[in-house]
């Protein structure tokens, strides 16, 4: 058993190499909806229950039907006022069973990365061949809906397995070269992307997509009151705001149209928006240009520096 994933060294976030974001930005930012699609009466898992109530699960289900049908327009429409493209981490069985969200979407240029398939079906106790397939399957639906080369993969329900990432960059690189499988939203180690290590040796970078700043987290487990979320964003976004001042941070916002669009929450997460988009210093953008802009601008100075610091340690 490892005793750490193995995908990255000790790198401490003081006297890194300095980042830049483009037009001298100081945080770049990114909303992240988790649009996904759960099946009523999903196969079995031993290693995990999809529902906690008895099969059909009609209040789960139909309260994430209740997001597709109504809480994503609500959202869509709000990211629109704001300027912001959406990074649609996506179940991809959606392009089938929801084919004009991905119209909606793809129209208004937002980028589509892979969460799996159902958000239902996890990677626990899959086979490395299944697990491939699972990857290659949601690669081609992106692809064949939208035409994007998939560049970023969220494993379903966040059930990685120790492969996930070598096997995504494979899959990827297999049917996209470079142009596919070069970030990860899985890690949730760092405030700045990072180089991962594979077993291929692939450019590969891990980009911050915040567990804390997570709709989903914030309602679900830890149990705050809108306006105590809608404030959390701020507080986050100001600390990053004032770091990134000395070099480059991100700021992810990732979300669930089923939580953060109902009727009673939405206002406080658009004075969120509102408040840090108001900055002058922010690039608005998705996660495959942040991942992108780090890959071609600092991946080669931070795997320097990691190393330098690695000997001298």
């Amino acid at each position: 058993m490892k005793e750490d994933p193995g995908y990255y060294d000790y790198w401490p976030y003081e006297n890194r190499p300095k980042i830049e974001w483009p037009n001298g930005a100081q945080l770049a930012f990114w909303v992240a909806p988790n649009i996904e699609f759960y099946e009523l009466n999903p196969p079995p898992n031993p290693h995990r229950s999809p529902w906690p109530q008895p099969h059909p699960a009609v209040p789960g289900y139909s309260i994430r039907d209740w997001g597709n049908r109504v809480g994503h327009i609500r959202q869509m429409e709000l990211l629109e006022k704001y300027g912001i493209r959406g990074s649609i981490s996506l179940s991809t069985a959606l392009c089938d069973h929801h084919p004009e969200i991905i119209k909606m979407c793809h129209e208004r240029q937002w980028e589509f990365f892979s969460h799996g398939i159902y958000n239902t079906r996890y990677t626990y106790g899959m086979t490395e061949a299944q697990e491939r397939e699972m990857i290659k399957d949601s690669l081609e639906s992106i692809h064949k809906h939208t035409g994007q080369k998939c560049a970023g993969y969220l494993a379903p329900a966040l059930s990685h397995s120790e492969l996930t990432l070598d096997l995504f960059a494979e899959v990827a690189s297999e049917m996209f070269g470079e142009d596919g499988g070069f970030y990860s939203c899985d890690l949730f180690h760092d405030d700045q992307p990072t180089p991962i290590r594979l077993r291929q040796g692939k450019r590969f970078v891990s980009i911050p997509y915040s567990l804390e700043m997570n709709d989903t987290i914030a309602y679900l487990v830890q149990k705050v009151p809108p306006r105590q979320y809608g404030k959390a964003l701020k507080e986050n976004f100001d600390r990053l705001y004032q770091e990134g001042a000395e070099s480059g941070t991100v700021m992810c916002i990732p979300t669930h149209n089923y939580q953060v669009s109902c009727a009673h929450r939405i206002k406080a997460y658009e004075e969120a928006l509102e408040y840090i988009t108001g900055h002058s210093n922010v690039w608005v953008a998705t996660g495959r240009e942040i991942a992108s802009y780090y890959l071609e601008h600092y991946y080669e100075d931070a795997l320097n520096d990691i190393t330098a610091k690695s000997i001298t340690a």
